[in-house]
């Protein structure tokens, strides 16, 4: 069964009454399933309303579920979401950019996803909608793993919120791979500072993809920043025992020793951008 709702309700519906695969951009479903018949009923959400672009919404940023990745390119947004607009530029070529959805991307929840880390750092949150209510949950307990998320079998994600950050707010992401693009990722790592007060780091976010089930922030380095002078020298603050919420593996791209050296590189280029 194929269903192509354009209504939000009848999709939720179709989900209360049956097991749907959901289809949003394509770009994971239809690789996965090359040469092989379709042995799954699919929900096809490409026709519901209301489900694109960037508008604000009682003081955050609400990003539909079916926004594309050259959608988040192209948008005027402020400057803490250069970090989200780095790791669009990543996700693919541009055809892939011109389909796949920035929700898609998240209900995947590959390691390797180059949003997932991005909007950690922006402390992002996840809408999921049912016929019985509307629930949000913090991005960092809506991805629980390789390929497992806490979406219900009858919910859908319909929007990525953003709370508000300072106006002088900056965010960053950078990717490591085998070749400069169109690569899966050795690591990623991603970060936001948002100024204090007399020069020095207010709020911030680190966050790291690429080397542990699901991308992670670091809990103990953003304690460690918050107050320190704003300068390039918060590079210096790095320590390997700040990496200990991770743990990469070993595997084809790389081994776990390597990506956590590759980690600290990444997050201590990020910090010297920030505090520049």
């Amino acid at each position: 069964m194929y269903l192509r709702p354009t209504d939000l309700s009848a999709a939720l519906r179709a989900l209360k009454e049956r097991q749907l695969t959901v289809l949003a951009g394509g770009t994971d479903f239809y690789p996965a399933r090359v040469g092989q018949p379709l042995a799954e009923e699919v929900l096809d959400i490409t026709a519901l309303p209301g489900l694109r672009g960037v508008r604000t919404q009682a003081g955050r940023y609400r990003i539909g579920a079916l926004t594309t990745w050259s959608e988040i390119l192209a948008m005027p947004l402020p400057a803490v979401f250069a970090g989200i607009k780095l790791a669009a530029r990543e996700i693919g070529g541009r055809q892939i950019q011109n389909a796949a959805t920035i929700a898609g991307n998240l209900c995947n929840a590959s390691p390797a996803a180059d949003g997932v880390p991005a909007l950690l750092a922006l402390d992002a949150e996840v809408e999921l909608s049912a016929l019985d209510g509307v629930r949000c949950i913090p991005l960092a307990a809506f991805v629980l793993g390789s390929r497992r998320t806490a979406r219900l079998a009858d919910e859908l994600m319909t929007a990525i919120l953003i709370p508000r950050w300072g106006p002088n707010s900056r965010s960053t992401f950078y990717k490591l791979g085998a070749r400069r693009y169109l690569v899966i990722s050795i690591a990623m790592v991603a970060a936001t500072i948002e100024p204090g007060s007399a020069g020095r780091v207010g709020r911030v976010a680190v966050a790291v993809g690429s080397c542990s089930e699901a991308a992670r922030r670091l809990d103990g380095l953003e304690t460690k920043l918050r107050g320190a002078p704003l300068t390039p020298a918060l590079a210096e603050l790095v320590q390997p025992e700040d990496l200990a919420p991770l743990t990469p593996l070993s595997d084809v791209r790389a081994t776990s020793a390597y990506r956590l050296d590759a980690v600290a590189t990444l997050v201590r280029r990020a910090l010297a951008e920030l505090g520049s």
